[in-house]
């Protein structure tokens, strides 16, 4: 039998040997697989959206506004201006439908303006403006719940509602304020207005200099600057998803760490037998590194698969802008980079405990487990005096200082998140309580803020699975290294309860901790988010009683996650186990 047929045969069977330890670290490597596909599918989708809508538009390189149609005359001979199209009537009115009145722009357009060679509207539902009739921008439709058919009031006139459209010439609402229609020029020149004036979309000899251009005249807008407005929630999710992958992959490291600690800790005399039956250090650690890659692959694709069927809820742009026929399909190099940074992420974890593991002599394999826990006299001395379940928490942290920063780590991670979420759900609210005016249309959602919340809800989903998961491996873990010492406990006349509570306490002490280290952690995290997002908004004041509450209830979780591994070791026979 080949080195590695022999090397994929012993992982493969240790795995069907202990499969629930292997489920975990599936979830685990899954959810943080699922976080980055979906990131990168929407990194991928951002622009295809605003790409698509302004081929279907013919959307200008930049949009001109003025008090009066002279200036854009002069404008339209400057340098760089390939071609302008024919200005258009402005106005700033006021638009009711139903119970709801709010601000609006009007656009006098020519009759054809949806076959214009220039900022062409494109119409999704119904057909284009008719003399007495007005098209409605598609995000604006959507928050007024009006469609082809109804009638709303513009400027003081009740128009029927032609059809509804998209453009790339203005951001859609609510990125800009207030929403869109259009109707005939003529139909413009007739309606109550409370400011009028002119735009002109410009085509530009070169595009791409379209900042600068516009920087040097007033009143000139590029499409790149209307194009972040329009795109701004799925930037968002992108950014958010990204950076909240960084620490689901912090925390799918900490778990294989763990789970390889609680291998060596149940195998020792496993990885015994296999040195005495010939097997060398290097493949010892093959076998011991080869059964997590084989979970890291397959978590790696449930996550592609997951991230894939999840992705049309992050992916799909806002009314305003065309979306694709389906759903974006991961691309060869999506899949390969999830894959490769699964597989990295678990063997980094992997390989130093492992490659421990597999040093140590095969009479000590044999005899005890692989490594040995320490002990310090002082903490020994200390801890004497306190009651029977802390003692035994105190000194089962210390002796294993690796494992107990690796729990506290993971605690402290997930606890920063979810503060950072909460201060992101004050920024939320801030901006949505901002949101109001006569530009707003009353009740109607934001869809920015809509799309924030759900990726929050897919970032914490992630952050509290492979939390507990987490847990569950440090609490069974340390039941497994401690079997020995619990029984002895027992033996000199501890109660099973105590021995429990001991090994609750042992999570604990150091969750207590990385808790209240988590609070400011994620308060950090919260503002480098801002900072990095390049806005100046100030950091939303996250309420006190949200943040103490904090501690507690990450206790409460590790103890109600760790109790079930806690009381069954606290339950086996002592004969059995010494």
């Amino acid at each position: 039998m080949g080195r590695c047929a022999l090397v994929l045969r012993l992982a493969l069977r240790d795995l069907r040997r202990r499969p629930a330890q292997g489920v975990l670290l599936l979830l685990a490597i899954a959810a943080t697989a699922a976080t980055l596909t979906l990131g990168l599918l929407v990194r991928g989708a951002a622009d295809d959206p605003w790409e698509r809508t302004r081929a279907a538009t013919a959307g200008p390189d930049a949009v001109a506004a003025a008090p009066d149609a002279g200036t854009l005359a002069a404008l339209a001979r400057e340098p760089g201006v390939a071609e302008a199209g024919r200005p258009y009537p402005t106005l700033s009115t006021v638009l009711r439908s139903g119970d709801a009145e709010v601000a609006a722009v009007v656009h006098g357009r020519d009759a054809g303006a949806d076959s214009a060679g220039l900022d062409r509207p494109h119409v999704t539902s119904g057909h284009w403006a008719a003399p007495g009739t007005v098209v409605v921008e598609r995000a604006f439709a959507e928050a007024l719940d009006v469609r082809p058919g109804d009638a709303i009031v513009v400027g003081g006139r009740r128009l029927p509602v032609a059809g509804i459209a998209v453009t790339t010439g203005r951001a859609p609402y609510p990125s800009s304020t207030p929403g869109l229609v259009w109707t005939t020029r003529a139909d413009a020149a007739g309606l109550d207005a409370r400011e009028r004036s002119w735009t002109m979309p410009l085509r530009l000899t070169d595009p791409a200099a379209a900042p600068a251009f516009a920087a040097r005249h007033d009143g000139v807008r590029s499409a790149q600057d209307i194009a972040v407005y329009a795109t701004a929630e799925l930037r968002l999710a992108d950014r958010a998803l990204l950076g909240g992958t960084w620490a689901l992959a912090i925390l799918a490291g900490l778990c294989v760490a763990l789970l390889v600690g609680g291998r060596l800790a149940e195998q020792g005399r496993r990885v015994g037998l296999l040195k005495a039956a010939g097997a060398t250090p290097a493949l010892v650690a093959a076998v011991l590194l080869a059964e997590h890659l084989v979970v890291a692959l397959a978590g790696g694709v449930a996550g592609i698969l997951a991230g894939w069927a999840a992705s049309p809820l992050l992916t799909g742009p806002n009314a305003g802008l065309l979306g694709a026929a389906s759903a974006p399909v991961p691309t060869p190099g999506v899949v390969a980079a999830v894959l490769l940074a699964a597989l990295a992420v678990t063997a980094a974890s992997t390989a130093v405990p492992a490659l421990r593991g597999a040093r140590v002599r095969t009479a000590r394999a044999l005899s005890r487990p692989v490594r040995g826990p320490g002990r310090r006299s002082r903490l020994v001395a200390l801890s004497s005096g306190l009651p029977v379940p802390l003692l035994l928490g105190v000194r089962i942290a210390a002796r294993r200082p690796r494992r107990t920063f690796l729990a506290a780590a993971s605690t402290a991670v997930t606890a920063g998140m979810l503060v950072a979420a909460l201060a992101l759900h004050r920024q939320v609210e801030a901006k949505d309580a901002g949101a109001v005016g006569p530009g707003f249309v009353p009740g109607a959602g934001n869809p920015v803020t809509e799309r924030v919340g759900q990726i929050m809800l897919v970032l914490s989903l992630g952050l509290l699975l492979l939390a507990a998961v987490n847990a569950i491996l440090t609490a069974w873990t340390t039941a497994l290294d401690t079997s020995r010492t619990a029984a002895l406990v027992r033996a000199v006349g501890a109660t099973p309860r105590q021995v429990a509570s001991g090994l609750a306490a042992a999570q604990l002490l150091p969750a207590s901790v990385a808790a209240l280290a988590g609070v400011p952690l994620g308060l950090l995290v919260h503002r480098a988010a801002l900072a990095l997002g390049g806005g100046g908004a100030a950091a939303a004041d996250v309420p006190a009683p949200w943040l103490a509450a904090v501690v507690p209830c990450t206790l409460a979780a590790v103890a109600l996650l760790t109790a079930v591994p806690a009381r069954r070791a606290a339950s086996r026979p002592v004969a059995r186990v010494l």
